[in-house]
């Protein structure tokens, strides 16, 4: 088996298959502290013990099967956290089971937390708390084999302050007052299909509910529901056709969860019950991140990379996914729009990264890699523009999606490497063996910038954006009374967010320029998030001054890091907002999010 470089532990010793949590959130004390019960099942002959995971987290007492154990820390590594070595009382034979419970705390600087003031939400009254466990910082909440080669079902029992609401990636399960304080009550959980550590959530805060489809209810603090349940209103549609192209939703619930600003991602797949960014509510991106989201219940959370080596298995299939959906809802024309726009991503992460940097591969390397810092749109993208070329190479898309949904039952409930994805391609296409032959594999896989070969696209949707933003870049000064706003007469969202994409793909423009296209076409006073954070970093870019409060504004006022992290480095790149960007950043670091922060300050030069 190959070892997971992003983890201690060992699973081909002893494989953890269920844990029973019972904790409370403490606001005061900015920790979860509790029991975790992990039922651990010998792989081998003779055991005497268990490694797991652990990062910043306090463990106060070990039992085996009830009996005391003695347990000791490892040595500490930079970004991978602490093993913590259990020995048993007694060696278990291949096959048998024990229960191991640790009695833990996790810190207040928990990797994988984030405490919220009462002043920090929208409501101004209560206190909120999420979890945001992928990659790796589960080990940061409680101790647990944390690698996603290791799935696990659980049940869960959180007390929280009776005022608030607790939420978890499992079908909720009653809830009761707390026996041991009548200020608290007890939430109840139960997640039945086995999932990997990374897909553990939790979330506490003053949440309502609106019921949105007959397996959907969507939770926000009381200022944001109904506008996200208004938002959000498409998600049954999405499910159904999702399940027409990949397979039945065995999740059972499947449930929205707004988050306040500040969390890291669009949003994040957690069985469930899908976290979401409240920059969605006032974007075009809903249906993409929606689709993207729901279409993870199969791939990645069904079918699950087996390390983070692995991760374009995950997203590159979710995004072939999410784009199809996309295709039934709007066409054709539209899903190939959005491929291109995605191959035009590629091209800028990999302009932004080099196209000679060794996380530019499909298949990277994390031997002492952080998978943090790894992160870009690599793996979505270059994994998309395989699938997309050999949808191209096989027979077209009803092929495909044929090989797609064989794919997600031949490994369901599995982990799985590139190279057993690969395998199955092969068996399933064995007639055209020949075909397969001729794909370029290793560069695909393992050679850094562009893809090998670019897939074909179907332009109509693209051809406006491309002619109008050759314009501005042809434009001489003189040129510049030619443009109205009439130019956007015609162009969609999506259209204005690709223009703006296409520029960024480009030499800055002229000051001159970004000048004349605010007075045209006025993108400051639009509040769309896509749109908006590509118009001010064009801005930045041609060192437009006015802009620089603008994009400090909006790269603190939320923390997505798709957005946060280029205004944040376009701000550094500018000399005359360098040293604000980097007094913006300290003085709001405190509250940011704990891995946005970490990469925000690499990208700063202000890592401690």
């Amino acid at each position: 088996a190959m070892a997971d470089p992003s983890s201690f532990a060992s699973p081909a010793c002893c494989v953890t298959r269920h844990f029973y949590l019972r904790c409370r959130a403490d606001f005061g004390a900015r920790a979860l502290r509790g029991t975790v019960a992990l039922t651990a099942r010998a792989e081998r002959e003779a055991l005497r013990c268990l490694v797991l995971d652990t990062r910043d987290v306090q463990v106060f007492k070990v039992t085996v099967n009830g009996q005391d154990a003695q347990f000791a820390f490892g040595e500490k590594h930079s970004f991978k956290g602490t093993p913590l070595e259990i020995t048993f009382p007694n060696e278990l034979r291949r096959g048998q089971e024990a229960i191991v419970e640790i009695s833990f705390e996790s810190s207040p600087q928990s990797s994988a937390l984030q405490w919220f003031t009462p002043e920090q939400t929208s409501g101004k009254k209560h206190p909120f708390l999420f979890s945001q466990c992928q990659s790796t910082h589960c080990r940061a909440i409680f101790p647990c084999q944390d690698t996603p080669a290791v799935k696990l079902t659980y049940y869960a029992e959180i007390s929280v302050p009776k005022e608030l609401v607790a939420l978890m990636s499992a079908n909720r399960d009653g809830e009761a007052p707390d026996p041991e304080d009548s200020a608290r009550k007890i939430y109840r959980f139960s997640q039945s299909v086995p999932i990997p550590c990374y897909l553990f959530a939790l979330v506490v805060g003053a949440l309502e509910s609106r019921k949105i489809g007959p397996r959907t209810l969507v939770w926000a603090e009381k200022e944001l529901v109904d506008k996200s349940a208004y938002e959000f209103s498409e998600a049954e549609a999405m499910l159904k056709t999702a399940e027409d192209l990949a397979g039945p939703y065995v999740w059972g619930q499947y449930d929205l969860l707004v988050l306040p600003p500040s969390f890291p991602y669009g949003g994040m797949e957690n069985p469930c019950l899908t976290f979401v960014t409240p920059t969605l509510l006032v974007s075009i991106a809903v249906i993409k991140v929606i689709a993207h989201e729901i279409s993870h219940s199969w791939t990645g959370n069904l079918v699950t990379n087996k390390t983070w080596e692995h991760f374009w298995l995950n997203e590159g299939h979710t995004v072939y996914l999410e784009r199809r959906i996309g295709g039934r809802l709007f066409g054709e024309q539209f899903r190939h729009f959005q491929a291109l726009g995605g191959w035009r991503e590629l091209q800028n992460t990999i302009n932004t990264l080099g196209d000679k940097n060794p996380v530019t591969n499909l298949v990277i390397n994390l031997d002492e890699v952080d998978p943090d810092v790894a992160y870009s749109s690599v793996p979505y993208e270059k994994g998309f523009a395989l699938l997309f070329y050999l949808e191209q190479l096989l027979g077209g898309p009803d092929v495909f999606i044929g090989f797609l949904k064989a794919y997600v039952q031949q490994f369901a409930y599995k982990s799985i490497v590139t190279e057993d994805w690969k395998n199955f391609l092969y068996s399933y296409f064995k007639d055209k063996v020949d075909v397969l032959d001729k794909v370029d594999w290793n560069s695909w896989f393992h050679a850094p910038g562009m893809p090998p070969v670019k897939p074909t696209y179907d332009m109509t949707l693209s051809n406006a954006c491309v002619a109008l933003s050759q314009r501005w870049i042809q434009a001489k000064e003189s040129d510049l009374g030619s443009f109205s706003s009439a130019d956007l007469k015609e162009m969609s969202s999506h259209q204005l967010i690709e223009f703006l994409a296409l520029l960024l793909l480009e030499a800055p423009l002229p000051l001159s320029h970004v000048q004349r296209m605010q007075e045209v076409y006025d993108f400051n006073a639009i509040n769309n998030s896509e749109i908006r954070f590509r118009w001010l970093r064009l801005c930045i870019r041609s060192k437009w001054e006015e802009a620089i409060p603008l994009a400090l504004k909006m790269a603190t006022d939320q923390g997505r890091m798709k957005f946060t992290r280029p205004l944040f480095r376009d701000l550094y790149s500018f000399d005359k907002s360098r040293d604000l960007a980097v007094k913006t950043f300290l003085e709001h670091r405190a509250s940011m999010h704990p891995v946005t922060s970490m990469l925000v300050g690499k990208d700063l030069k202000q890592d401690q």
